[in-house]
């Protein structure tokens, strides 16, 4: 749920920074805003996030109370140096550090047991830590230069579809926090994939660009929380990585995953989006480049196609938003199920959907 006006009290500064070509001296400003406790808004390579100083309780505070985030819900911490590892974990287990020499600066987030530097307040009341190093030239450099670990969920509201582009951050956020840096589209449009290498064997938390096949290639055996792959919502989850326990990502309207064959998936969502436009209802429907022109009544958008799944993947939370900008009550999508990045896709869409599935 957006907040209302009479909690958007703030004059936020909005920014446009060409994330190609600019000089470090365009994120001073907002390098100061968050030495000082504010919260911006940036873009990554993923989605935008919501920066505050991450050592710091209060602005970590801020974080929760403008998104309506849980408390319990820990934040990633963005560094711009591996020496950070030293200062934020209390000991970095060989597998973390090839993981990270691998794919940092990257989509990959890896949990660690936190060092005392960490407040509690940022990890959720967790002893462990969540840390990234980002790729985007934004990101990088504004933690760079405003010398603190930045604290960054998405810039959203809680339970929202995660913002890829500026607009989105704008529709959320706008009055309720210091500056929003329009840096252009978040390249990837999912969040970072996150890996636990506190265990033994390390496990994913959180599938994303990054795959279980890339991660093995670099460290061996990974394995996946029983979270990630549940299809059933679980309360009793103790969220240990962001998005492990709560819905998220979800429309205003009530979301639908139809999963099967694609002739019988096509059929079976033409006959509800008939029946529901027929009660009065406005439908949105989500198909691929692949199967759109079988759909025939409704709001129907193509998510991407199936033979480049990262055109799906930057498609997924801006089509979400889209059907909430156009009033759909009802949007019925395809399953995207494979191990690469469609379990990716999939781990986001069920959770948008509130684990709403439909075999046919």
């Amino acid at each position: 749920m957006l907040l209302g006006d009479e909690f958007k009290t703030m004059k936020t500064k909005i920014v446009t920074i060409d994330s190609n070509n600019f000089k470090p001296d365009e994120l001073k400003e907002a390098a100061e805003i968050l030495r000082k406790g504010g919260l911006v808004a940036f873009p990554t390579e993923t989605v935008y996030g919501l920066g505050a100083d991450g050592q710091n309780p209060d602005a970590s505070g801020k974080i929760y109370a403008a998104k309506g985030r849980p408390s319990d819900n820990p934040l990633i911490v963005h560094i711009a140096d591996l020496k950070a590892l030293k200062e934020l974990t209390a000991i970095c287990p060989e597998k973390g550090r090839q993981l990270a020499e691998a794919f940092w600066p990257g989509p990959l987030t890896l949990i660690f047991n936190k060092s005392s530097k960490v407040p509690y307040s940022t990890t959720g009341g967790l002893n462990t830590v969540a840390i990234r190093m980002p790729a985007h030239p934004i990101a990088y450099e504004l933690i760079r230069s405003s010398g603190v670990y930045v604290a960054a969920p998405s810039a959203n509201v809680s339970g929202r579809p995660s913002p890829t582009k500026a607009a989105h951050v704008i529709e959320d956020l706008n009055g309720i926090i210091d500056m929003i840096i329009d840096g252009g589209k978040a390249d990837i449009g999912l969040e970072s994939t996150i890996v636990d290498v506190t265990t033994e064997v390390p496990a994913i938390l959180r599938p994303g660009y990054i795959t279980a096949e890339m991660i093995e290639q670099i460290i061996g055996k990974v394995e996946y929380d029983k979270a990630v792959l549940t299809r059933v919502q679980d309360f009793n989850i103790k969220p240990k990585a962001p998005g492990m326990k709560y819905k998220h990502y979800a429309p205003k309207g009530d979301l639908t995953i139809y999963e099967g064959n694609s002739k019988s998936v096509v059929r079976a969502i033409n006959k509800i989006a008939e029946e529901k436009l027929l009660t009065g209802y406005k439908v949105g429907i989500i198909g691929t480049d692949e199967t759109v022109s079988y759909y025939h009544k409704g709001i129907v958008k193509t998510i991407g196609t199936r033979k480049d799944e990262s055109t799906i993947a930057g498609s997924l939370f801006e089509i979400l938003r889209e059907f909430d900008s156009e009033g759909a009550d009802y949007i019925y999508t395809e399953s995207f199920e494979n191990k690469q990045l469609g379990q990716a896709i999939m781990n986001r869409l069920l959770k948008a959907a509130g684990y709403h599935i439909e075999k046919v």
